[in-house]
């Protein structure tokens, strides 16, 4: 059974289905810019969850918003959406930028094998969404219009703010880069579910002209597309205030329970010890990645040599050294699969499965497959099935080199693997004459930190 570290609870918690599925949102991405390797790291840990809990059979629903409107630029309540400062600046339409930037998006994603989620409504096409949202909390005694058309959410109507983060309501202050306290808000916490504007991309209310409020468009979104119960809900670390306390505020306000049951968060990325941001200009694409001729995948690998929880700092160093074991493991599956199909090694598949449910554990279900690798008492045809069934969970497309590899001839195979076992053993003098036999036979073998390699 899957266990996540739940933000709320401060525990690991298991995920288990109710009613037969698994029903995850996760907080897409405010697509008015590239996204950088930072930004990438959080939609991996959904990824994960999302295959481990299909392994064990387990049905997920998944959903994941588009953020094309409402996003402001200092995430305060006042200043400019990020959507129409980037399209001002680029000299384009708002929607087409925003749809430029999604679909690079998407495709930044399919690199990195992390999978669509069911559903990925846009904020800009679920207006209606909102509205309808806003008026229930407004109903319900949650929210309040002012006279200029805009709306807030009453703070103080929900006693058990604060749980995500800490953040309680009695130790908050206004915001310092906001000179004053809003005259129009009851209390300087509440915060905008909708804001009177005449800008690009409004939309007419019954309070007004205007957009929604970010917040809100989460709460919206993530109900209708899943209901009020919840599974799960994931996002960066950076969401959790005050993204994530105000969404839980109006979900379920609106809803009157608690609609998400978990919530899982993943830790901040540093590059070459630095945040990532474009403010500071320590900003790494994964076209960069390519550009500089590594795997997009080794990405993937260098993430999952880190726990999802923890900040993870990472380098080129780390990245060449993640597409060296990437090609390796490739080159060796390749290799495996010249030999006959035997059963799974179980020990290790299950091991590595432990690992991965014990709170996404990806480090521990690496190390296990290190040592699978190495491990002289496995059969090639084993460690081919044990490889490639463990690829469904890790995602780094293992059997890509299968038939591009060059062939071993005859008996070659056979002597690799007798060398492997003398290099395990110590028996170096039967390691040189294995390696001259194979050089006979046109086979270079080179011994590196990882294991013996192999050319023709």
């Amino acid at each position: 059974m899957l266990r996540i570290h739940d933000t709320r609870t401060k525990r690991a918690e298991p995920i288990t289905p109710v009613n037969g599925a698994v029903r995850m949102y996760s907080c897409g991405p405010t697509v008015y810019r590239y996204a950088h390797v930072g930004n990438l790291r959080t939609y991996l840990m959904s990824d994960l969850i999302r295959r481990v809990l299909e392994a064990r059979r387990v049905r997920v629903v998944t959903c994941q918003n588009i953020t094309d409107v409402g996003h402001l630029v200092d995430d305060a309540e006042i200043g400019e959406d990020k959507v129409l400062a980037q399209a001002r600046a680029e000299g384009k339409a708002a929607l087409d930028l925003a749809r430029f930037y999604e679909d690079a998006f998407r495709g930044d994603c399919a690199a990195l094998n992390v999978r669509p989620a069911d559903s990925m409504p846009r904020a800009s096409e679920t207006i209606d969404l909102m509205i309808e949202l806003i008026a229930k909390l407004i109903e319900k005694g949650h929210a309040y219009a002012v006279p200029d058309g805009s709306v807030f959410f009453a703070a103080e109507s929900f006693p058990s703010y604060g749980e995500l983060s800490g953040n309680r309501l009695d130790h908050l202050r206004p915001g310092h880069r906001v000179e004053g306290v809003d005259p129009r808000k009851r209390f300087h916490a509440d915060w905008a579910l909708w804001k009177h504007s005449h800008r690009e991309l409004t939309w007419e209310t019954p309070w007004g002209v205007g957009f929604p409020g970010w917040h809100v468009e989460c709460s919206a979104m993530s109900m209708h597309y899943l209901g009020e119960h919840i599974d799960l809900h994931t996002g960066g670390i950076d969401l959790r205030f005050p993204h994530h306390e105000d969404e839980r505020a109006q979900s379920d306000s609106a809803a009157g329970h608690e609609v998400v049951r978990h919530w899982a968060h993943g830790e901040h990325l540093l590059f070459d010890g630095r945040k990532m941001a474009k403010s500071s200009g320590n900003v790494v694409l994964l076209s960069d990645v390519a550009e500089a001729g590594l795997d997009p995948l080794a990405v993937r690998l260098a993430f999952l040599e880190h726990k999802h929880r923890h900040q993870l700092n990472l380098t080129w160093d780390t990245l060449r050294a993640a597409d060296r074991t990437l090609r390796r493991w490739r080159g060796r599956v390749a290799e495996w699969a010249e030999r006959p199909s035997e059963p799974l090694a179980r020990d290790y598949t299950g091991r590595a499965l432990d690992a991965f449910e014990d709170d996404l554990d990806t480090p521990a279900a690496l190390r296990v497959l290190r040592e699978l690798e190495h491990d002289p008492e496995v059969s090639p045809g084993s460690k081919f099935e044990s490889f490639l069934h463990l690829d469904h969970l890790l995602g780094l497309d293992l059997s890509s080199e299968i038939g591009k590899a060059p062939v071993l001839p005859g008996g070659a195979a056979e002597l690799l693997d007798q060398r492997e076992r003398a290099r395990a053993g110590h028996d170096w003098a039967a390691a040189d004459r294995l390696r001259d036999e194979l050089a006979g036979l046109g086979v270079k073998v080179s011994d590196t930190t990882d294991g013996q390699v192999w050319n023709t």
